[in-house]
């Protein structure tokens, strides 16, 4: 990902403060597959942010613009992050790697939601290809639906290499029932935010950048709100 513009993904040819709403069982599976598997690193590490832009999620869109650069407080000089995102008629794109808030900005802020189908699929072979090339710490997916083939995403996510932090917004009952599976075959984990929660939206960031670039034992050690919330439940 070599210039500011992004670059077509789907085109190439190899493509085929309210309480969050996570169960107690699934986040202590996670926690506990991923001391297991996850070497804790104390520096370094990348983060893949995914976002639906279909037209529905043009308030979110607009929030995360500005939420993001939360994702930088904790872990600045330590996290390089990747935008990728979904609209229209099958285009999905991917920016280069950027290692600052105010450049992922600039670059969100160029990018209107646009009506069509989710691509979900097409998030995830380019995650496993940007793994292939040099290993990805965390998928970081928001969106508030889910149009495709189940047992493809599932096929898909299964492979994928890299723990999935899938954040719902909205309620919608067979988005869930996907969004968590997906999240349960990378090992990762899912969380509900509800609509126009820009607050809950920035903790969830946070504290997924703090794990990309630290690991477990920074998950562990941060005082963010998202991830006192997800501890919380273990106990």
């Amino acid at each position: 990902m070599g210039n500011d513009k992004a670059k077509t993904v789907a085109s190439r040819p190899d493509h085929a403060p309210a309480p969050l709403r996570s169960e107690r069982g699934e986040i202590e599976t996670f926690l506990k597959r991923a001391r297991a598997s996850v070497a804790v690193r104390g520096t370094g590490g990348r983060l893949i942010f995914a976002l639906d832009a279909t037209q529905s999620r043009q308030p979110t869109w607009d929030a995360a613009c500005e939420l993001q650069a939360e994702m930088f407080q904790e872990v600045a000089g330590r996290l390089d992050v990747q935008l990728v995102y979904y609209r229209g008629m099958r285009e999905c794109q991917a920016s280069r790697w950027v290692s600052d808030g105010r450049t992922l900005a600039s670059l969100m802020s160029t990018i209107e939601c646009r009506t069509g189908h989710t691509q979900i699929g097409e998030v995830l072979a380019h995650v496993r290809r940007e793994n292939e090339r040099q290993k990805v710490s965390t998928l970081v997916f928001v969106g508030d639906a889910m149009e495709e083939k189940l047992d493809d995403l599932c096929h898909a996510a299964g492979s994928l290499g890299v723990p999935a932090f899938i954040f719902q917004e909205g309620d919608d009952p067979s988005t869930e029932r996907a969004f968590r599976e997906i999240a349960r075959l990378t090992h990762g984990a899912y969380c509900h935010f509800d609509p126009g929660a820009a607050h809950q939206l920035a903790e969830l960031l946070r504290a997924a950048a703090t794990y990309a670039a630290g690991g477990l034992r920074a998950l562990s050690a941060s005082r963010n709100a998202g991830v006192v919330k997800l501890l919380q439940q273990l106990k």
